[in-house]
């Protein structure tokens, strides 16, 4: 009969962490890839805002090429750049899936 007392208490505090209550809500901090960074005005013309998280810019950049078709039919790998893409690229004609985000680092600068 007391197990069932234990058990009961065990049942309540559970639920009560289920739902929430007596805990207080934390927003987790944005860090890495998912933090808003300051872009530079080439990337900032092309995504449109001022910061933005590398995550979100990488998916900007992949709606551009797929919208424009730039992928290569043969090799979906390579992309070829059109004017849009060759000035946050360094003016390359082509680049590979895999460099994008090397070729992105340097349009993300330092925030203070």
């Amino acid at each position: 009969m007391s197990s069932f007392r234990v058990f009961r208490s065990c049942d309540v505090l559970m639920a009560a962490a289920r739902t929430g209550a007596g805990a207080t809500q934390v927003k987790p901090k944005t860090t890495g890839i998912l933090k808003p960074l300051p872009v530079s005005p080439a990337m900032r013309k092309f995504v449109g805002v001022p910061e933005i998280s590398r995550a979100e810019a990488v998916k900007k950049i992949w709606e551009h090429i797929k919208l424009n078709q730039l992928q290569d039919p043969t090799n979906k790998r390579e992309i070829h750049c059109d004017e849009k893409l060759k000035s946050i690229f360094d003016g390359k004609d082509k680049v590979g899936m895999m460099e994008i985000a090397k070729l992105l680092s340097p349009h993300f600068l330092k925030s203070s």
